[in-house]
């Protein structure tokens, strides 16, 4: 039986949840599917778990904007328990909609260890409507994010109509800096996407996919690492399968996405 214990956030429309608990199982946590009001009300604390995911889908039908009004919700009545968590040295990641809020909340980006400042924002796609697509992305070996450790290019899907990374200036100089920004939205052969759609599918700032705070304990992605925990979920397997074959190598056990849970639950152990 696993020590290191996850809650897997549910309720008023998202989803991903039940794929996201199985790959925190795989990476070897015990993962429990909480809904949002049993935090609030206090039927489950957060004491009693070391990673917290807030995940994809569509909270509260992304009125007000994605994300907008869960943060609200959240920041309102555990909003401090949440802080504590997150210094006590837990971990705590944000996939698609769960990014917008980690954003909306003001745990992202977390600079000086202000976790109640929004400075940064996810919005509406320069395309104009939502995308659904498998995307390229490259991962800053500088960053100290610890779900990304030891991932260089990686392959992840996307789906989102809010996914463009936008912030001033001075935050974007900061991020660069700071090494903060984790993911970027690349081209198949590795390098920065530069904008180009579809390879960056919501033209986001400097091609950012995710990012995380100073620590690298609290990270958001709009990519979904748990729609990539087993090398079958990639369209392409079969033909990657049979050239790795062909060439003499090993097909890998684990699907990227995987690797992040388990650089997570890795950290803690």
């Amino acid at each position: 039986m696993s020590t290191i214990h996850a809650l897997v956030l549910t309720g008023y429309g998202l989803n991903c949840d039940h794929e996201t608990a199985h790959a925190l199982e795989l990476a070897g946590a015990k993962a429990t599917r909480v809904h949002i009001n049993s935090l609030i009300n206090g039927e489950v604390s957060l004491d009693d778990f070391q990673i917290m995911v807030f995940i994809g889908g569509f909270s509260w039908a992304d009125d007000h904007g994605a994300g907008v009004i869960q943060a609200v919700r959240m920041r309102t009545h555990i909003g401090e328990a949440l802080i504590r968590f997150i210094e006590k040295g837990n971990l705590v990641l944000g996939i698609c909609n769960g990014f917008q809020t980690l954003v909306n909340l003001g745990l992202l980006p977390g600079f000086d260890n202000d976790y109640k400042r929004r400075s940064v924002a996810l919005i509406a796609n320069d395309c104009g409507n939502f995308r659904d697509d498998w995307t390229h992305l490259w991962v800053n070996p500088d960053s100290p994010c610890v779900f990304t450790k030891n991932l260089e290019s990686i392959e992840l899907p996307i789906r989102h109509g809010e996914g463009k990374f936008y912030a001033e200036g001075p935050t974007i100089a900061r991020l660069i800096a700071d090494n903060q920004m984790v993911l970027h939205y690349a081209l198949p052969d590795g390098n920065w996407a530069q904008r180009k759609f579809p390879f960056n599918p919501n033209n986001s700032f400097v091609d950012v996919a995710g990012i995380c705070d100073p620590t690298g304990r609290v990270f958001g992605l709009m990519p979904h690492p748990e729609a990539f925990h087993h090398p079958t979920n990639h369209p392409d397997w079969t033909r990657t399968r049979e050239s790795l074959r062909r060439s003499g190598k090993t097909p890998e056990e684990f699907a990227p996405g995987l690797h992040i849970f388990k650089n997570g639950v890795d950290y803690l152990s």
